[in-house]
């Protein structure tokens, strides 16, 4: 089963720049989309960005579009989240996930921004924007 375990959360500045990642241990399954989800006090968790691990295509929310930036390494064994511009609407807790798919399974596209498509979470991270 797949681990997934955060890391590069803080506090930043409004307008300034900051890099999570995501490592991946312990894959048995197929991973067809890793994604970064956020959840802010108050409100439901809501897909940043995706990316196919097939084709490597990526997917954001509107709101970040322009802003941040999603890859994965090489060997598909991390996946990053570079954001700039952070301002306050970014405040809140980020996720790593992935969808694993167990035999039998077909991998679809990642473009949904979906919570409910993905089965493997982390813990995460505190990503918080001050002015």
């Amino acid at each position: 089963q797949v681990h997934l375990a955060e890391s590069g959360g803080g506090s930043v500045q409004t307008g300034g720049s900051l890099t999570l990642s995501c490592a991946a241990s312990g894959v048995t399954d197929n991973i067809n989309c890793m994604g970064w989800f956020r959840q802010a006090p108050g409100k439901e968790r809501e897909g940043v960005a995706t990316i196919d691990t097939g084709d490597g295509s990526t997917y954001y929310h509107d709101s970040v579009k322009g802003r941040f930036t999603i890859s994965q390494d090489n060997a598909k064994k991390s996946v990053n989240l570079q954001m700039n511009k952070l301002n306050n609407e970014d405040t809140a807790m980020y996720y790593c996930a992935a969808q694993a798919l167990p035999p039998g399974m077909y991998g679809g596209s990642c473009v949904s921004l979906n919570t409910y498509e993905y089965n493997r979470w982390g813990q995460g991270t505190q990503v918080t924007v001050s002015s």
